[in-house]
């Protein structure tokens, strides 16, 4: 009888996993999603042709394998004489990916390279990010604050802040007290919703990494001399790419294409469906209760193997016999931002590069570092892929809010929450509220593993759960890890090599992100 793998979660990493598995392996995957959606952090959200990218997703990573993995599903639109290829080792060998005459204009299963370009709105002014030693930025400044900023970086190069025990630590210590003040304080308390100095500074480790004031300057300076030709960039950090590759509708086309292969190699996605149950005896996961969500049915699968995506709150309460004391305290203490995102269809932006009021913008998303307004980022889906739009004369944004599921802003109406969110973006001059066509409002729980609290203890739920030879928790939410969709991948793709090989050490998955040949710096 064919072994069964149970999937929790059709988002990357769940869906990674079903396909590993139906390439690599005899097992069959089936998968479980409480949402209506496929793709996750990652799906695409349609409305009335207009596409939302939930959050904002550059495909490009420092991981060989997920660049040519993502290159089989979608291959890279031809770019003529600017033609770029993606450089992997392979056995040593270097080999380069190519594509001829996909023209996006002409064929949709395809993946546009795009231009990398998110600034700072700080002041009413208009930032580059990462912050580069340019006249614009001397201008919009002013000297004094520059002198400011200087003086504090060589400061805390002679006197760092020791030990890093939180973000603003580590914030500073890589940029100077005066920076970190000016450019990351506001929006990074908005996102968590609580100080910097009370989040872990892992957090900080594992996002910007080999980020620096000074590796900020010599990339943008070498980016002058030598542009890189790759979309991979292996040597620039994450923070300071400068093309990515980008699903002509989106990341949610990424992922129903993976979705199709895996039910045409014989894998389910079920939609609408939860656990209920996890029942596990031993060392063992023994079966796991779903009801579909539409008819109130319940079922119950034996299965050999289980991925979990879920937040691990949640799988934690799941378990039967219920699990001890200590393992579920932690793992209820362990808590998750929200997230909201409001399109708004324009007839134009306020906001331009210049006076000129025909000069658009050309950012992916601008970081709203103004303190007072709630709104943290804003994406304009026109410049991620024209083929968001559905009426190309018309501008079509995002604007992200960080929030607790149930805080008044998420309580709101939609018709109050967009009319808030106008009023928010005119008082900016993002927009001018007259402008405003239409709007819809998304909601998504669990957006955000949060690094307060309880997080230190991790290592005491990670240990039980590791136990079980046959769970493997992967991903954003099933690892409480804050995974970018590369890294979510790899712990899906480690996962399914453990069975393979028939490791049972689950360390090479919570490795994905630490280890170096992860990590850019």
């Amino acid at each position: 009888m064919k072994k069964i793998a149970v999937i929790i979660g059709a988002g990357p990493a769940g869906l990674t996993a079903a396909y590993e598995l139906i390439h690599r392996t005899d097992i069959k995957p089936i998968i479980f999603e409480k949402s209506g959606d496929i793709g996750g952090l990652a799906k695409t959200v349609d409305y009335k042709g207009n596409k939302i990218d939930i959050g904002g997703h550059r495909f490009f990573s420092k991981s060989d394998e997920v660049m040519e993995w993502w290159n089989k599903i979608l291959p890279i639109q031809d770019l003529g004489k600017e033609s770029i290829t993606i450089n992997y080792r392979n056995k040593n060998k270097q080999i380069k990916l190519t594509q001829d005459g996909l023209n996006p204009e002409f064929n949709d299963k395809v993946m546009l390279v795009r231009d990398r370009k998110s600034r700072i709105l700080f002041g009413g002014k208009l930032f580059d990010y990462p912050i580069t030693l340019n006249a614009g930025t001397f201008f919009n400044l002013g000297l004094t604050r520059i002198i400011k900023i200087v003086v504090s970086y060589i400061k805390v190069r002679i006197f760092p802040v020791s030990p890093e025990i939180n973000l603003e630590d580590l914030f500073i210590n890589r940029f100077g007290k005066e920076l970190y003040l000016t450019f990351f304080k506001s929006y990074t308390e908005k996102v968590w919703g609580i100080p910097c100095s009370k989040i872990k500074s892992e957090w900080g480790v594992q996002r910007i990494k080999g980020l620096s004031f000074t590796k900020a300057i010599y990339t943008a300076i070498k980016s002058i001399i030598t542009p890189e030709k790759t979309i991979s960039q292996k040597n620039i950090e994450t923070t300071l790419i400068q093309k990515f590759l980008y699903p002509k509708f989106g990341p949610g086309q990424m992922w129903r294409e993976v979705t199709d292969r895996v039910k045409a190699g014989g894998g389910d996605v079920f939609l609408r469906h939860v656990p209920i149950k996890i029942n596990w005896a031993g060392d063992k996961i023994t079966e796991v209760q779903v009801k579909n969500e539409i008819t109130g049915e319940l079922r119950t699968i034996q299965s050999d193997y289980f991925f979990s995506t879920m937040p691990i709150k949640e799988l934690a309460n799941l378990m039967q016999p219920i699990l001890p004391k200590e393992v579920l305290g932690v793992a209820n203490s362990l808590i998750h931002r929200d997230f909201m995102v409001i399109g708004l269809l324009l007839k134009k932006l306020k906001l331009t590069d210049s006076k000129s009021i025909n000069r658009a913008i050309s950012d992916n998303w601008i970081y709203i570092q103004e303190p007072d307004v709630k709104v943290g980022r804003i994406q304009i889906f026109n410049n991620w892929s024209p083929y968001l739009v559905a009426d190309k004369n018309t501008t079509w944004i995002g604007a992200e809010y960080f929030v607790n599921e149930g805080d008044e802003l998420w309580m709101k109406p939609d018709e109050e929450i967009k009319n808030f969110v106008a009023d928010e973006l005119s008082k900016i001059n993002f927009i001018d509220k007259s402008d405003v066509l239409d709007g819809v409002v998304l909601r998504l729980a669990n957006a955000y593993p949060v690094y307060s609290g309880e997080y230190e203890n991790l290592h005491i739920v990670r240990q039980f759960m590791d136990k079980f030879y046959n769970l493997f928790l992967v991903g954003r939410g099933g690892m409480h890890k804050y995974n970018s969709q590369d890294h979510s991948m790899l712990t899906a793709i480690t996962a399914v090599n453990n069975i393979i090989s028939g490791e049972r050490s689950k360390d090479n998955i919570w490795a994905v992100d630490t280890e170096e040949k992860y990590r850019e710096d």
